[in-house]
C-alpha cells in the first residue's frame, strides 16, 4: 500500500448459525444454501467486492452482515437506529462474524436505496444533539444532487481504519463520480481501512488489490478475477457489439 501503509482487516470470516432456518427467505437463496453446505467465507484484507445478477443475495449479505455488526439497517452508524420501514431480512440475527485481532476506529453503512432517509435523521440529530453534526457530513445531504451527499459522505464522514459495508453506491453517481469515489477508497484502504462492497460497476472493479466474490448462478460463491467478473463481461460484450454494428 501506499506509504507502507497496510489495508484494514478487521472482519476474518463469516458463517451460517446452526440454528439458522433452512427455508423462507432469504435462507432459502441459492447463496445461503452454498453457505450452509460449505462452510465460512473468509475475507481478505482491504477491498471486497460482491458481484452478481439482481437477486442473487449480494446486497441481502451486505445487509445483513451490517446487521451482525450492529449498523442500522436503513444505513449509518452504530449510533444509528431510526426505521422508517423495516425491511431487512432475519439473516443477519444468524450471521456469525469472526473478527481479526484489533479494532476499527469508525464504521459505517451505506446503502444507496435508503440514503435519503440517513440524510434526514442526520439533519433531525444535527438540530438536537448536544454537537453540531452536520459538519461531520460537510452539510445537509438534502442541499445537493444525491451523487454529490455520497461524495460528502466519502470525503468527510468516512476516515482512515474504518471498517465501511456500501450497498451499489455507484447507484448515484456519474462515471466521473465514481471514479471520484475509487481514489477515495483507495486511499482510507492504504490507511488502514476495510471495505466490503456488493456493486454492479465495472469501473468500481477495477480498483487495484480488490478481491472479487462473484454469486453464480446456482449460489457459487468464489473468487474471480476483473476480466472474467460478470460486470466487466456484460459490459465489454455490449460494447463490442456496438462497435460491430456501427461499423457494418
Amino acid at each position: 500500500m501506499r506509504g507502507g501503509h497496510r489495508a484494514g482487516h478487521f472482519i476474518g470470516r463469516i458463517s451460517l448459525a446452526a440454528d439458522a432456518p433452512a427455508e423462507g427467505y432469504p435462507f432459502d437463496l441459492p447463496v445461503i444454501r452454498w453457505f450452509r453446505e460449505r462452510g465460512p467465507l473468509t475475507l481478505q484484507s482491504g477491498v471486497t467486492f460482491l458481484v452478481g445478477e439482481n437477486g442473487s443475495g449480494k446486497s441481502t449479505l451486505v445487509e445483513a452482515l451490517a446487521v451482525a455488526l450492529h449498523l442500522n439497517p436503513e444505513g449509518g452508524s452504530r449510533s444509528f437506529r431510526f426505521a422508517s420501514r423495516s425491511s431487512e431480512s432475519a439473516l443477519g440475527d444468524h450471521l456469525l462474524v469472526t473478527r481479526r485481532p484489533g479494532r476499527e476506529r469508525t464504521s459505517y453503512f451505506l446503502r444507496a436505496e435508503s440514503y435519503y432517509n440517513v440524510a434526514t435523521e442526520v439533519e433531525r440529530l444535527d438540530k438536537i444533539g448536544p454537537t453540531p453534526l452536520l459538519p461531520v457530513y460537510g452539510g445537509s445531504g438534502h442541499e445537493r444532487s444525491h451523487g454529490e451527499s455520497f461524495l460528502a459522505l466519502l470525503n468527510n464522514r468516512f476516515g482512515p481504519r474504518g471498517l465501511y459495508l456500501l450497498d451499489e453506491p455507484e447507484a448515484a453517481l456519474s462515471v466521473t463520480g465514481v471514479l471520484a469515489v475509487m481514489h477515495r477508497i483507495m486511499d482510507l484502504t492504504a490507511r488502514g481501512s476495510q471495505f466490503i462492497i456488493a456493486t454492479h460497476s465495472p469501473i468500481l472493479l477495477a480498483l487495484p488489490g480488490a478481491t472479487i466474490l462473484e454469486i453464480g448462478d446456482t449460489g457459487t460463491l468464489e473468487r474471480s478475477n476483473y476480466d472474467a467478473a460478470l460486470p466487466v463481461r456484460m459490459t465489454r460484450e455490449f460494447l463490442q457489439r456496438r462497435i460491430s454494428s456501427c461499423g457494418t
